[in-house]
């Protein structure tokens, strides 16, 4: 069996066990990469010996007999906004190309206590917004692998890594999943530090993982959680253990709902067809409910924030470099002027009132069923796709995490979208598991 195919859970194991080193499984990736990478190009750093070399370092510590991590071993891609002590972190742009960190990130340095082999740095679009990168679907060239997480969801889809870590601010990890085919979590807001990322809005910048397995994305989110100083938005708490969650038997049958929105009128007929087989697949265990009146306008609160919080992340930028700055990127910084910090203080309000809602609805529901996306990857790579599906989420801060388990007219596939309650991201596993066990059966 190639060593590429192989999850990270069997992958760390193998590793734990001798049955193959470190090494053997990234020859495995970087020949995967080598064969695969030139029509997806997921890549925006990958040095093969340095790879090689962390891969030779941990299986120096087992051959010592040393503490292995959870992750030992393993290649993890990640995306280019995340700082790297030894790698370019360039955010998708020309005006950072040489941009090269002293030191990693929390995340990075986690995922290193872990024994996680750091892969290289995954495409992003331009300052994980909107403007298109050139990474292709793996799945069909010419279809957008959707954003800001293209490469991560990419490599991930095409097997060229077991895991890859992204970010979401709008759908930057749900919807690329979706498109690609592959399992995306966005956990609870403040669960994992963003200390040493990009930060295009504080309140709504969240980080993700990308993986082909829910066990998988427990594993890894596992490795990621806890309190750093240096990020406000997470608090010293005991927090949930995402594995665990995933090995639980449910205590009864799991409630769903079916939650209908004002922009369900953008599905198309592919995911409306999976979604009500789905329903009907699902009918003693679930119900629709609808959003309260004016919940439309949360999208345009998601808008306000956005375009506040990146115009001050990039207004410099603008008057220094306008001609290397995307069109999608001026216009969010144009538009930032047109509102008023009246409208920006009653979005910030807007998302305590969102979380009472979900916490009331949370009581009688285990999850929220929706789609992760409008329907398969577009056939374009001039636009990554509507993230209006993930938008009410990621301003809630609420966990989500999509499933493969649709496919489109055109055989490309089509993600199903679990929420969970804030800090119920272990119910959340556990949630999924069952439900992929019911539809296998």
């Amino acid at each position: 069996m190639d060593l590429y195919t192989l999850s990270a859970t069997e992958a760390a194991r193998g590793i734990r066990e001798g049955c193959f080193s470190s090494v053997e499984l990234l020859q495995s990736c970087l020949l995967r990469i080598e064969q695969t990478d030139a029509a997806i190009g997921a890549w925006a750093f990958l040095d093969p010996d340095l790879a090689l070399a962390q891969a030779r370092s941990a299986d120096d510590r087992c051959a010592k007999g040393r503490a292995l991590g959870p992750l030992h071993g393993v290649p993890v891609g990640i995306k280019d906004i995340y700082d790297t002590a030894d790698m370019p972190t360039c955010y998708g742009s020309p005006i950072y190309a040489e941009r090269a960190p002293d030191v990693d990130c929390t995340v990075v340095s986690k995922l290193k206590e872990a024994g996680a082999v750091i892969m290289g740095k995954t495409v992003t679009t331009e300052f994980a917004f909107l403007a298109p990168s050139t990474t292709q679907n793996p799945h069909r060239p010419g279809h957008t692998p959707g954003g800001s997480s293209s490469g991560s969801a990419a490599a991930v889809a095409a097997q060229q890594i077991p895991l890859a870590i992204g970010s979401q601010t709008n759908g930057s990890v749900i919807r690329p999943a979706s498109f690609c085919g592959v399992y995306g979590f966005k956990p609870t807001r403040g669960l994992i530090s963003r200390s040493g990322v990009l930060r295009t809005s504080g309140t709504l910048d969240q980080v993700g993982a990308f993986a082909r397995s829910i066990k998988d994305i427990a594993l890894i989110t596992d490795q990621l959680t806890g309190y750093d100083i240096n990020d406000s938005a997470t608090a010293a708490v005991p927090k949930p253990h995402l594995s665990s969650g995933y090995l639980q038997d449910a205590p009864g049958e799991p409630r769903f709902a079916f939650v209908s929105a004002p922009y369900d009128d953008r599905l198309e007929q592919d995911t409306r067809t999976g979604f009500a087989q789905l329903q009907k697949t699902l009918k003693a265990y679930a119900e629709p409910v609808d959003l309260p009146d004016g919940y439309g306008n949360m999208i345009d609160h998601h808008r306000v924030i956005h375009d506040i919080e990146i115009h001050q992340l990039l207004s410099a930028d603008l008057v220094a470099h306008p001609q290397l700055l995307s069109a999608q990127i001026t216009g969010a910084l144009q538009r930032a002027a047109e509102h008023s910090q009246e409208d920006y203080a009653q979005a910030i309000d807007a998302i305590d009132a969102v979380g009472a809602f979900f916490c009331e609805l949370f009581n009688e529901f285990d999850a929220i069923i929706v789609p992760s996306a409008a329907g398969e990857a577009p056939a374009t790579l001039k636009q990554t796709g509507d993230p209006i599906f993930c938008t009410l989420w990621t301003l809630a801060g609420l966990p989500a995490l999509t499933m493969p388990l649709l496919k489109g007219s055109t055989h490309l596939p089509i993600g199903v979208q679990l929420i969970a309650g804030a800090d119920q991201d272990a119910r959340l596993m556990r949630t999924a598991r069952w439900l992929c066990t019911l539809l296998e059966e």
